[in-house]
């Protein structure tokens, strides 16, 4: 059912933090969508997503984080399948051109989401994002 994920940080700029991750630190930029999220690949299966900071989720604070699980399926059926086991999500879906999202909590309330990304709105490469 799933395909890959990530610990996604709060960051204040994204463009500084993946200068700091790729072009300092030496990992690579896997994809971007603009402004709204980076994801950087740490090797050994390990992504970090760089999303901008907000009020409810400001950068650099302790906890100021989520886990992201990418999965290769239907996020609808992923849903369904973790509903059943008990899981409680925060709202429906929420789909938008980067993809389908869902969100949840772990017994102690770290907050996780389930990502079906839109491939087509996916560029990859360095520094490169679509427009669509």
């Amino acid at each position: 059912m799933y395909s890959g994920g990530n610990v996604t940080i709060y960051v204040s700029s994204i463009q500084r933090s993946i200068d700091f991750y790729a072009d300092t630190l030496g990992l690579k930029l896997a994809y971007r969508f603009g402004e709204q999220f980076a994801a950087i690949h740490a090797g050994k299966g390990l992504t970090i997503g760089l999303h901008p900071a907000s009020a409810q989720a400001p950068a650099g604070l302790r906890g100021s984080m989520s886990i992201g699980l990418e999965i290769s399926g239907s996020i609808d059926e992923a849903v369904r399948k973790l509903e059943q086991k008990g899981v409680q999500f925060f709202g429906a879906v929420s789909r938008d051109k980067a993809g389908a999202f869902a969100f949840f909590a772990d017994p102690d309330g770290t907050p996780i989401y389930l990502v079906e990304l839109n491939s087509d709105h996916v560029a990859k490469g360095e520094g490169q994002y679509a427009h669509a």
